[in-house]
């Protein structure tokens, strides 16, 4: 089906993404020719090209000499960078759900060693960024001061790894903000989940830590769960 002129290489790229994601080409199936998907979008194949070259960037797709080019299964081959697919048609919902969890585990673990690595610095920042969240004027301000709150705990836990996976989750999170205000609605009950944690990492209680971030956190995605 041709498309429209608006923005051609993106939607030729999210047409082709999400004909993959969906199952439309499935896993070791080889696509159609760079001629044959021009023809079919009724787009030039540099066009094409440039799509699949994101494709394949984000390891959802593979050019194999003299066979053409293949689909991947991206649960398989994909790094951080497949977070970006997070909304992405069909498989947004299972990414999304995915992510919540992670984010849940990451946070108890990174409140854990934060609190058993206490840092005076890093434990007056936590609870300035506690009382940030509660003066937020609304939730768009709310949901900047909650990114940075969980962002301050993962540093404060002193694991690069877990500062990368942030790094990469903050790629999709800020330009879709607004699709998470959830997270901080009726903030008055989750404002003593904050302080809860920031309190717990002052003193050097890590399991406490863990406990109060894996509370807020779970709040957070019962709110997200009801939002949908």
């Amino acid at each position: 089906m041709a498309i429209s002129r608006t923005s051609v290489p993106d939607q030729v790229f999210a047409q082709l993404r999400e004909a993959i994601l969906s199952g439309s080409y499935a896993p070791g199936e080889r696509i159609p020719t760079q001629r044959a998907l021009a023809a079919d979008l009724g787009v030039n194949m540099a066009t094409v090209r440039e799509a699949l070259g994101r494709l394949e960037q984000l390891r959802l797709v593979e050019t194999r000499h003299g066979s053409g080019t293949h689909v991947r299964d991206w649960r398989r081959s994909g790094g951080l960078d497949a977070l970006t697919l997070l909304g992405a048609g069909t498989a947004g919902a299972e990414i999304g759900a995915s992510l919540f969890e992670a984010r849940r585990l990451l946070l108890a673990e990174a409140a854990r060693l934060a609190a058993q690595r206490r840092d005076e610095a890093h434990a007056a920042a936590l609870g300035e960024l506690a009382a940030a969240v509660a003066a937020a004027p609304d939730d768009a301000t709310a949901l900047l001061a909650d990114w940075a709150f969980m962002e301050a705990l993962v540093e404060a836990a002193g694991n690069v790894v877990f500062q990368l996976i942030m790094n990469s989750v903050r790629e999709l999170y800020l330009p879709h903000a607004d699709a998470f205000a959830a997270l901080v609605s009726a903030r008055d009950e989750l404002l003593p989940h904050y302080d809860a944690v920031a309190a717990a990492v002052r003193e050097g209680d890590g399991e406490r830590a863990a406990t109060a971030v894996a509370e807020l956190a779970h709040a957070q995605e019962e709110r997200m769960v009801g939002s949908a």
